[in-house]
């Protein structure tokens, strides 16, 4: 993992980004938690921080942990499908590039010693990871319990995603709780 993460962060793969390549992952081969979300966002790219902006405050709230346990890389491994930022499309940012996360994912999950969960953040991770086997996110996220115990999908964070949240109140209602003790008994045992 010593070597790995360097090597990540001077990536170079993508140098026709509007922003240009500026990796950010955080991640410690003792990470007891998977995060893998969509890419960095531009106030992330700016800042260095993953999830350092209001997805990453929604999102720590769904998980019910504190900023200083959520940046503990030995507690949050926090890998995105591509770890740059992507570029403004019409309804949001772009999609992730796929060659992250086929260049760098497996080498990356490899050495992370003893995962006991990874939570598969929006559709891009879903589909990468779970082959999309339900019809779409809502039915993905609904049957979160199918995945367990190794995968945990949710919603992604963004405030893009406000509309299918209210149209969706059984996630925070009845899956959340379910996350955050999940979360609370791997971070206490």
């Amino acid at each position: 993992m010593e070597a790995l993460l360097p090597e990540i962060r001077q990536c170079m793969l993508c140098t026709a980004l509007p922003l240009g390549p500026a990796p950010i992952l955080s991640a410690s081969r003792y990470s007891k938690i998977i995060i893998i979300g969509q890419a960095p966002g531009v106030k992330a790219h700016a800042s260095r921080i993953p999830w350092n902006d209001t997805s990453g405050k929604r999102l720590r709230n769904w998980l019910g942990v504190t900023e200083e346990e959520f940046y503990n890389s030995d507690l949050f491994a926090l890998i995105p499908m591509a770890f740059c930022y992507p570029g403004k499309g019409k309804g949001g940012d772009l999609p992730p590039p796929k060659i992250c996360s086929i260049t760098w994912h497996q080498q990356l999950l490899a050495k992370i010693e003893r995962p006991q969960l990874t939570v598969l953040v929006g559709s891009y991770a879903q589909q990468y990871y779970l082959k999309n086997n339900r019809s779409n996110l809502t039915n993905t996220v609904k049957s979160f319990r199918d995945f367990l115990p190794a995968y945990f999908p949710i919603v992604h964070p963004s405030p893009n995603s406000r509309f299918w949240l209210s149209k969706s109140p059984w996630f925070e209602k009845e899956v959340v709780p379910v996350l955050q003790l999940l979360i609370q008994d791997i971070l206490s045992g």
